[in-house]
């Protein structure tokens, strides 16, 4: 295994290892290293069925079951723990603009960390690309990452003790609003209330302070919620300045391993007209942020 960093201290390009077969524990600890180290890592050329997708991200914890799984009924995909980051249909076939599920997954696009509006959040996404649309003037739907430890970092002293015990209510419903999206499924919004988060994490592998934000991240506890939504409008404009962005520029086969505990990530817009077909696993963690030390 051999790990070629993109920027110093963040992303990084993993070669020499074929994840197609199984992993041993040797294997799974260099890639954790790996992980608290650079928070983003990039396996090229990877052939991974879903079952095998699956099996290997199990390897880092328990596996999470998504909000389109978890609400039943057919989907594309067999495995429930395999998330279907596509604009496919049941039948494979390219999704209209104006369908419901694709309209839910715009909110993608908007920074954030994955199911930060959960008690329990997620720590690691793993995502494995099939198949791409060509290049288009729309963009090539590139995944951004931000690295949230270089930003708490940055800020000032002042900032950084005026933020550290704060708490931040988490909602899916508040970030879907945000892009003009309030057709949810009857008693979703009751299986999925907000969630309060830490502001300030302590990163247990790194022992780095970073900032945990999120699209979902709706206003600071205590504060009155205008006060609090512009203290997140500033953090999150300092955390996503290009000097701690990280794009992705997919390949098919492609297999991105990101750490949502220090990271924040959107994608891109893409030619909605062609099929773009990703496959995501995610790990959960085992507490809440609010059982952590700043």
């Amino acid at each position: 295994m051999h790990v070629q960093p993109i920027q110093p201290d963040f992303a990084a390009v993993v070669s020499g290892v074929d994840l197609a077969k199984p992993t041993n524990t040797a294997l799974v600890d260099a890639i954790w290293a790996a992980i608290d180290t650079y928070a983003v890592l990039v396996f090229h050329d990877q052939n991974l069925t879903d079952l095998r997708l699956r099996d290997f991200s199990a390897q880092f914890g328990p596996l999470e079951i998504g909000r389109s799984a978890a609400r039943g009924g057919p989907r594309r995909l067999a495995l429930p723990e395999i998330g279907d980051i596509s604009n496919l249909d049941l039948n494979s076939e390219v999704r209209a603009l104006d369908d419901r599920r694709r309209l839910d997954s715009l909110g993608n696009r908007l920074w954030h960390t994955d199911a930060s509006y959960m008690p329990t959040p997620v720590v690691l996404g793993l995502l494995h690309a099939k198949a791409l649309p060509p290049p288009s003037p729309f963009g090539n739907g590139e995944t951004e990452f931000a690295d949230m430890r270089a930003a708490y970092d940055a800020l000032t002293p002042e900032m950084q003790a005026g933020i550290a015990d704060l708490i931040v209510e988490h909602d899916v419903f508040w970030s879907r609003g945000q892009i003009g999206f309030t057709k949810f499924e009857p008693g979703e919004r009751e299986q999925y209330p907000p969630s309060p988060q830490r502001l300030v994490r302590t990163h247990p592998g790194s022992k780095r302070k970073t900032l945990y934000l999120s699209a979902h991240a709706s206003h600071v506890v205590g504060w009155p919620v205008a006060d609090g939504r512009l203290l997140l409008l500033d953090l999150n404009a300092h955390a996503t300045q290009s000097r701690f962005v990280y794009s992705h520029r997919w390949r098919e086969g492609d297999l991105v391993i990101w750490d949502n505990r220090c990271t924040m990530h959107r994608g891109r817009p893409h030619d909605e007209m062609q099929p773009r077909d990703l496959r995501r696993a995610t790990t959960l963690d085992i507490g809440s942020t609010l059982d952590e030390a700043a």
